[in-house]
């Protein structure tokens, strides 16, 4: 039951998954620093420990 699809979107998330593994595999101070600048553009705040 395949469909021709003009967008796969599971393809698409495997590939920037795929990306973003040999990205930061091995340099956790780059993902660290990345995930950083996500939170001060987003506003974001980690969740505190109990």
């Amino acid at each position: 039951m395949k469909k021709n699809k003009s967008y796969d979107a599971v393809a698409e998330a495997r590939r920037i998954k795929e990306e973003m593994s040999l990205k930061y595999y091995g340099n956790i101070e780059l993902l660290l620093k990345d995930l950083k600048e996500v939170r001060k553009r987003y506003k974001l705040r980690t969740k505190k420990t109990l």
